[in-house]
């Protein structure tokens, strides 16, 4: 890229569609997905106003293609069709597999990160192996989120912008109940386990929250 100082003056006079057309030919080119500010910079210092505006004019514009400009953790990025994704599909596909313990510690650091590995633990029930952290962090779909500030300062894992690609959320306040997942066919078959654990989530927190006297 030139070292030159931006024209001002020609980015404030770029009209719709030529906006349109950089934003579109640089998230094509990018190497990973970036943000409204990281794009109104690489256009010369464009207002972010004005990038958001092209980006939502884009993001209809391949609504009904095979590929859908998307924004995931405030990040945007083309990605394929979600109804074409098993044109696309390798063998590969296997090392996402899990097991169904690193399916329940997934389920619960989605619902309630940041949480430490003794939070996850009290949750289950049960002992969860560092190991597990590991395929889970190796898969990409969690990640070290800091340290908890208690005596000990455990760590603390959150999910990633990895995760919320591959369910197709923008953000943690679009996790979707387990009836919207299976009616958008967002649950494929690597991901029936993790149906299953938020199942037995839900119905372990129901248990806890039941304090009444069976013998009244």
């Amino acid at each position: 890229m030139s070292e030159e100082e931006p024209d001002t003056a020609s980015v404030e006079a770029a009209t719709p569609d030529a906006i349109d057309r950089a934003l579109e030919a640089t998230l094509f080119a990018a190497e990973e997905p970036l943000t409204v500010e990281r794009l109104a910079a690489h256009l010369g210092g464009m207002e972010t106003g004005r990038v958001r505006e092209a980006l939502r004019r884009l993001a209809e514009h391949y609504s009904t293609r095979g590929v859908h400009l998307v924004e995931r953790a405030r990040r945007w990025h083309f990605q394929t069709a979600p109804d074409l994704a098993h044109l696309l599909r390798r063998e590969q596909e296997q090392v996402r597999r899990l097991s169904r313990a690193a399916t329940e510690v997934l389920a619960i650091v989605a619902y309630h990160e940041p949480v430490s590995r003794a939070e996850i633990e009290s949750i289950r029930g049960v002992q969860t192996s560092a190991g597990t952290l590991d395929v889970l962090m190796e898969a990409g779909w969690i990640r070290l989120a800091g340290r908890r500030e208690v005596p000990g300062r455990p760590v603390i894992y959150a999910t990633t912008p990895e995760f919320l690609d591959h369910f197709g959320l923008e953000s943690r306040r679009d996790l979707p109940g387990l009836d919207e997942l299976r009616a958008a066919g967002l649950l494929d078959p690597v991901d029936e386990a993790f149906e299953e654990a938020m199942e037995a989530l839900g119905a372990a927190e129901e248990g806890e929250g039941d304090t009444g006297d069976e013998s009244a």
